[in-house]
């Protein structure tokens, strides 16, 4: 899809994030404190990414809280890109099926699977179980 037309799908800011790489402020995504059961899809194509059974609370998590973060993503829904933007080095993470930026991967030994993706909000639709 041309970037133009990417421009008219998503509101400004998933446009910002989703696009452009960019980040939402913390704490301030519809998603956050989802406790229902379902699945997250990319809010750009519909990709189904991530199960609720894989969400899991941040607070203590300093740097990390404020986001919808998962222990594990669907496999195959989703892409990794090294990331040294911001003088960090970090993981990125894309949806497999239309590329968008979804947020990043770090390790985190206090989950199941030692992975922790930090995901934007406003990159994530939810459906209901």
């Amino acid at each position: 899809m041309s970037e133009d037309k990417w421009k008219k799908k998503l509101t400004p800011e998933q446009y910002a994030v989703m696009r452009e790489k960019g980040t939402e402020k913390p704490f301030s995504g519809k998603l956050l404190n989802n406790k229902e059961k379902g699945k997250y899809t990319c809010a750009a194509c519909g990709n189904v990414l991530f199960s609720s059974d894989t969400k899991f609370d941040t607070k203590n998590n300093p740097g990390l809280e404020g986001w919808p973060s998962f222990e594990d993503a669907i496999p195959g829904s989703i892409e990794y890109r090294e990331d040294n933007s911001g003088g960090m080095h970090r993981t990125e993470v894309v949806c497999a099926k239309c590329k968008s930026h979804l947020g990043h991967l770090f390790d985190d030994y206090s989950t199941k699977t030692g992975k922790h993706f930090c995901i934007n909000s406003c990159s994530l639709d939810f459906r209901k179980k």
